[in-house]
């Protein structure tokens, strides 16, 4: 698997595994215990994966839809 996003914002983070599940892309989030165990104020980012082979159409659609990358 392979890092496609990376951010704090939870809603960021729905949006883009809609829009990536929208598109018969499978997606993981990762770190969202860390996030959870931090008492949600933000500080640790959750990370978005998606294979590897899915990652360069996973950019597009991000980049479609606005959603910042890096």
């Amino acid at each position: 698997m392979k890092e496609l996003l990376r951010s704090t914002d939870p809603t960021i983070m729905a949006f883009a595994t809609a829009l990536l599940e929208g598109e018969d892309i499978d997606c993981f989030q990762m770190d969202v215990n860390m996030s959870i165990l931090e008492g949600g104020i933000g500080i640790f980012p959750r990370r978005l994966m998606v294979r590897e082979e899915d990652h360069a159409l996973a950019e597009r659609v991000m980049r479609d839809n606005d959603i910042p990358l890096r």
